[in-house]
């Protein structure tokens, strides 16, 4: 039978995706002053013995205060370097590629962790403390987002910019093959995109050239600091939830993020305001696909579709509409860290569990014939 999309290789540049599979960015509230440590290698090295082609880390702060949380990743300082290392080298050694998201949150900082308790910043007895969020404009995001924010000085954006670049030369010291900027869900880009958040009245505000300035000019900074070889992918709000940016806005977008040497918009929607990170409607499944399809034709761009993807025959057909490149799994990676196993099993492009890692596939190889038929799989 001819191959599943789903599991054909990916190039981009000089790097190849075994599969079409991809962990999307899931912050873990776990790291102490930006550091990777053993339990983002438990979980993460879940998800390459699960076969996934692409597993990213959740989103890395390019300066302390663009942190969400204060127990989120980071890329500011050369002093993270090795934690990360340590990742990167058990990823490809199962053979997935290394992929990390950077990322600053601007107004959207300084918060506690979803699941904490109203009043609560963190967690009991490990001192987490607020600091002052910034934006393109002094507007809160709304609850929880309290604080008001301090609208960035000129020089002030420039050196974020460069702090954009400084952390995608930490990313490939540490051996990641992919980055990703995340420019979506309300985050500091998204905040410059959007008129709803972006009131200014200088260089980076006003019209949409004008909003745009900021975000392409730090997209621009992580592709000249980021090797020719390696492809680099941005995640993108296709709407702002807000009724402030659109799919249109998106499309004129993408063309001059493609002109400066990007290779994939990976494309969810929402979250300029709260705590969403989609748009808020009825959530069936695959409901953003429809944005990946409309910017990979709109831009002439490869797209990561993202979005309640349950399960193999579904992100079969995405790929096989032409609607996608990719198909980013979040929650459901969660669910099932071995999806992408699974999704091949679904598909029937591994019957004998050739696909798994020798050290269990020879174990769940030999039992199948010894399961009644209906549990074979």
């Amino acid at each position: 039978m001819q191959r599943p999309l789903l599991f054909t290789p990916f190039k981009m540049r000089g790097v190849v995706a075994p599969n079409r599979a991809v962990v999307s960015p899931m912050v873990q509230y776990r790291a102490v002053d930006g550091k990777v440590n053993d339990y983002h290698l438990v979980h993460l090295g879940k998800f390459a013995l699960g076969k996934f082609g692409i597993v990213f880390t959740e989103n890395c702060a390019i300066e302390p205060r663009g942190r969400v949380t204060q127990g989120d990743l980071g890329l500011w300082d050369d002093g993270q370097i090795e934690s990360h290392r340590r990742l990167t080298r058990f990823l490809k050694q199962e053979g997935s590629l290394a992929a990390t998201q950077i990322t600053h949150s601007g107004r959207k900082g300084s918060t506690p962790r979803s699941f904490d308790k109203p009043g609560e910043l963190g967690p009991e007895g490990a001192g987490w403390q607020r600091w002052q969020v910034v934006g393109p404009s002094a507007l809160s995001a709304g609850p929880p987002y309290s604080d008001s924010p301090a609208a960035l000085e000129t020089d002030e954006i420039e050196a974020i910019v460069t702090k954009f670049g400084a952390a995608a030369r930490r990313a490939d010291a540490a051996g990641y093959d992919v980055i990703e900027i995340h420019g979506a869900h309300g985050y500091l880009l998204a905040q410059f995109l959007s008129p709803i958040s972006n009131k200014r009245n200088d260089q980076y505000g006003g019209d949409r050239a004008g909003r745009m300035r900021f975000p392409l000019a730090a997209a621009k900074a992580v592709r000249t600091n980021w090797p020719e070889h390696k492809p680099m992918f941005i995640r993108v709000s296709a709407v702002d939830g807000a009724g402030g940016w659109d799919v249109e806005d998106t499309i004129a977008y993408a063309k001059e993020l493609k002109a400066l040497g990007i290779d994939v918009i990976d494309t969810s929607s929402g979250g300029l305001t709260g705590l969403s990170t989609a748009l808020p409607v009825k959530r069936t499944l695959g409901f953003q696909v429809p944005f990946a399809a409309a910017v990979k034709r709109g831009a002439d761009i490869p797209t990561m579709a993202v979005g309640l993807i349950l399960d193999g025959p579904q992100a079969e057909a995405i790929l096989q509409a032409g609607d996608a490149d990719l198909i980013a799994i979040g929650r459901q990676a969660l669910y099932d860290p071995f999806w992408a196993l699974h999704a091949a099993q679904e598909l029937g492009c591994d019957p004998n569990f050739g696909l798994w890692n020798p050290e269990y596939g020879w174990w769940l190889d030999k039992r199948k014939n010894n399961l009644p038929d209906a549990k074979k799989r």
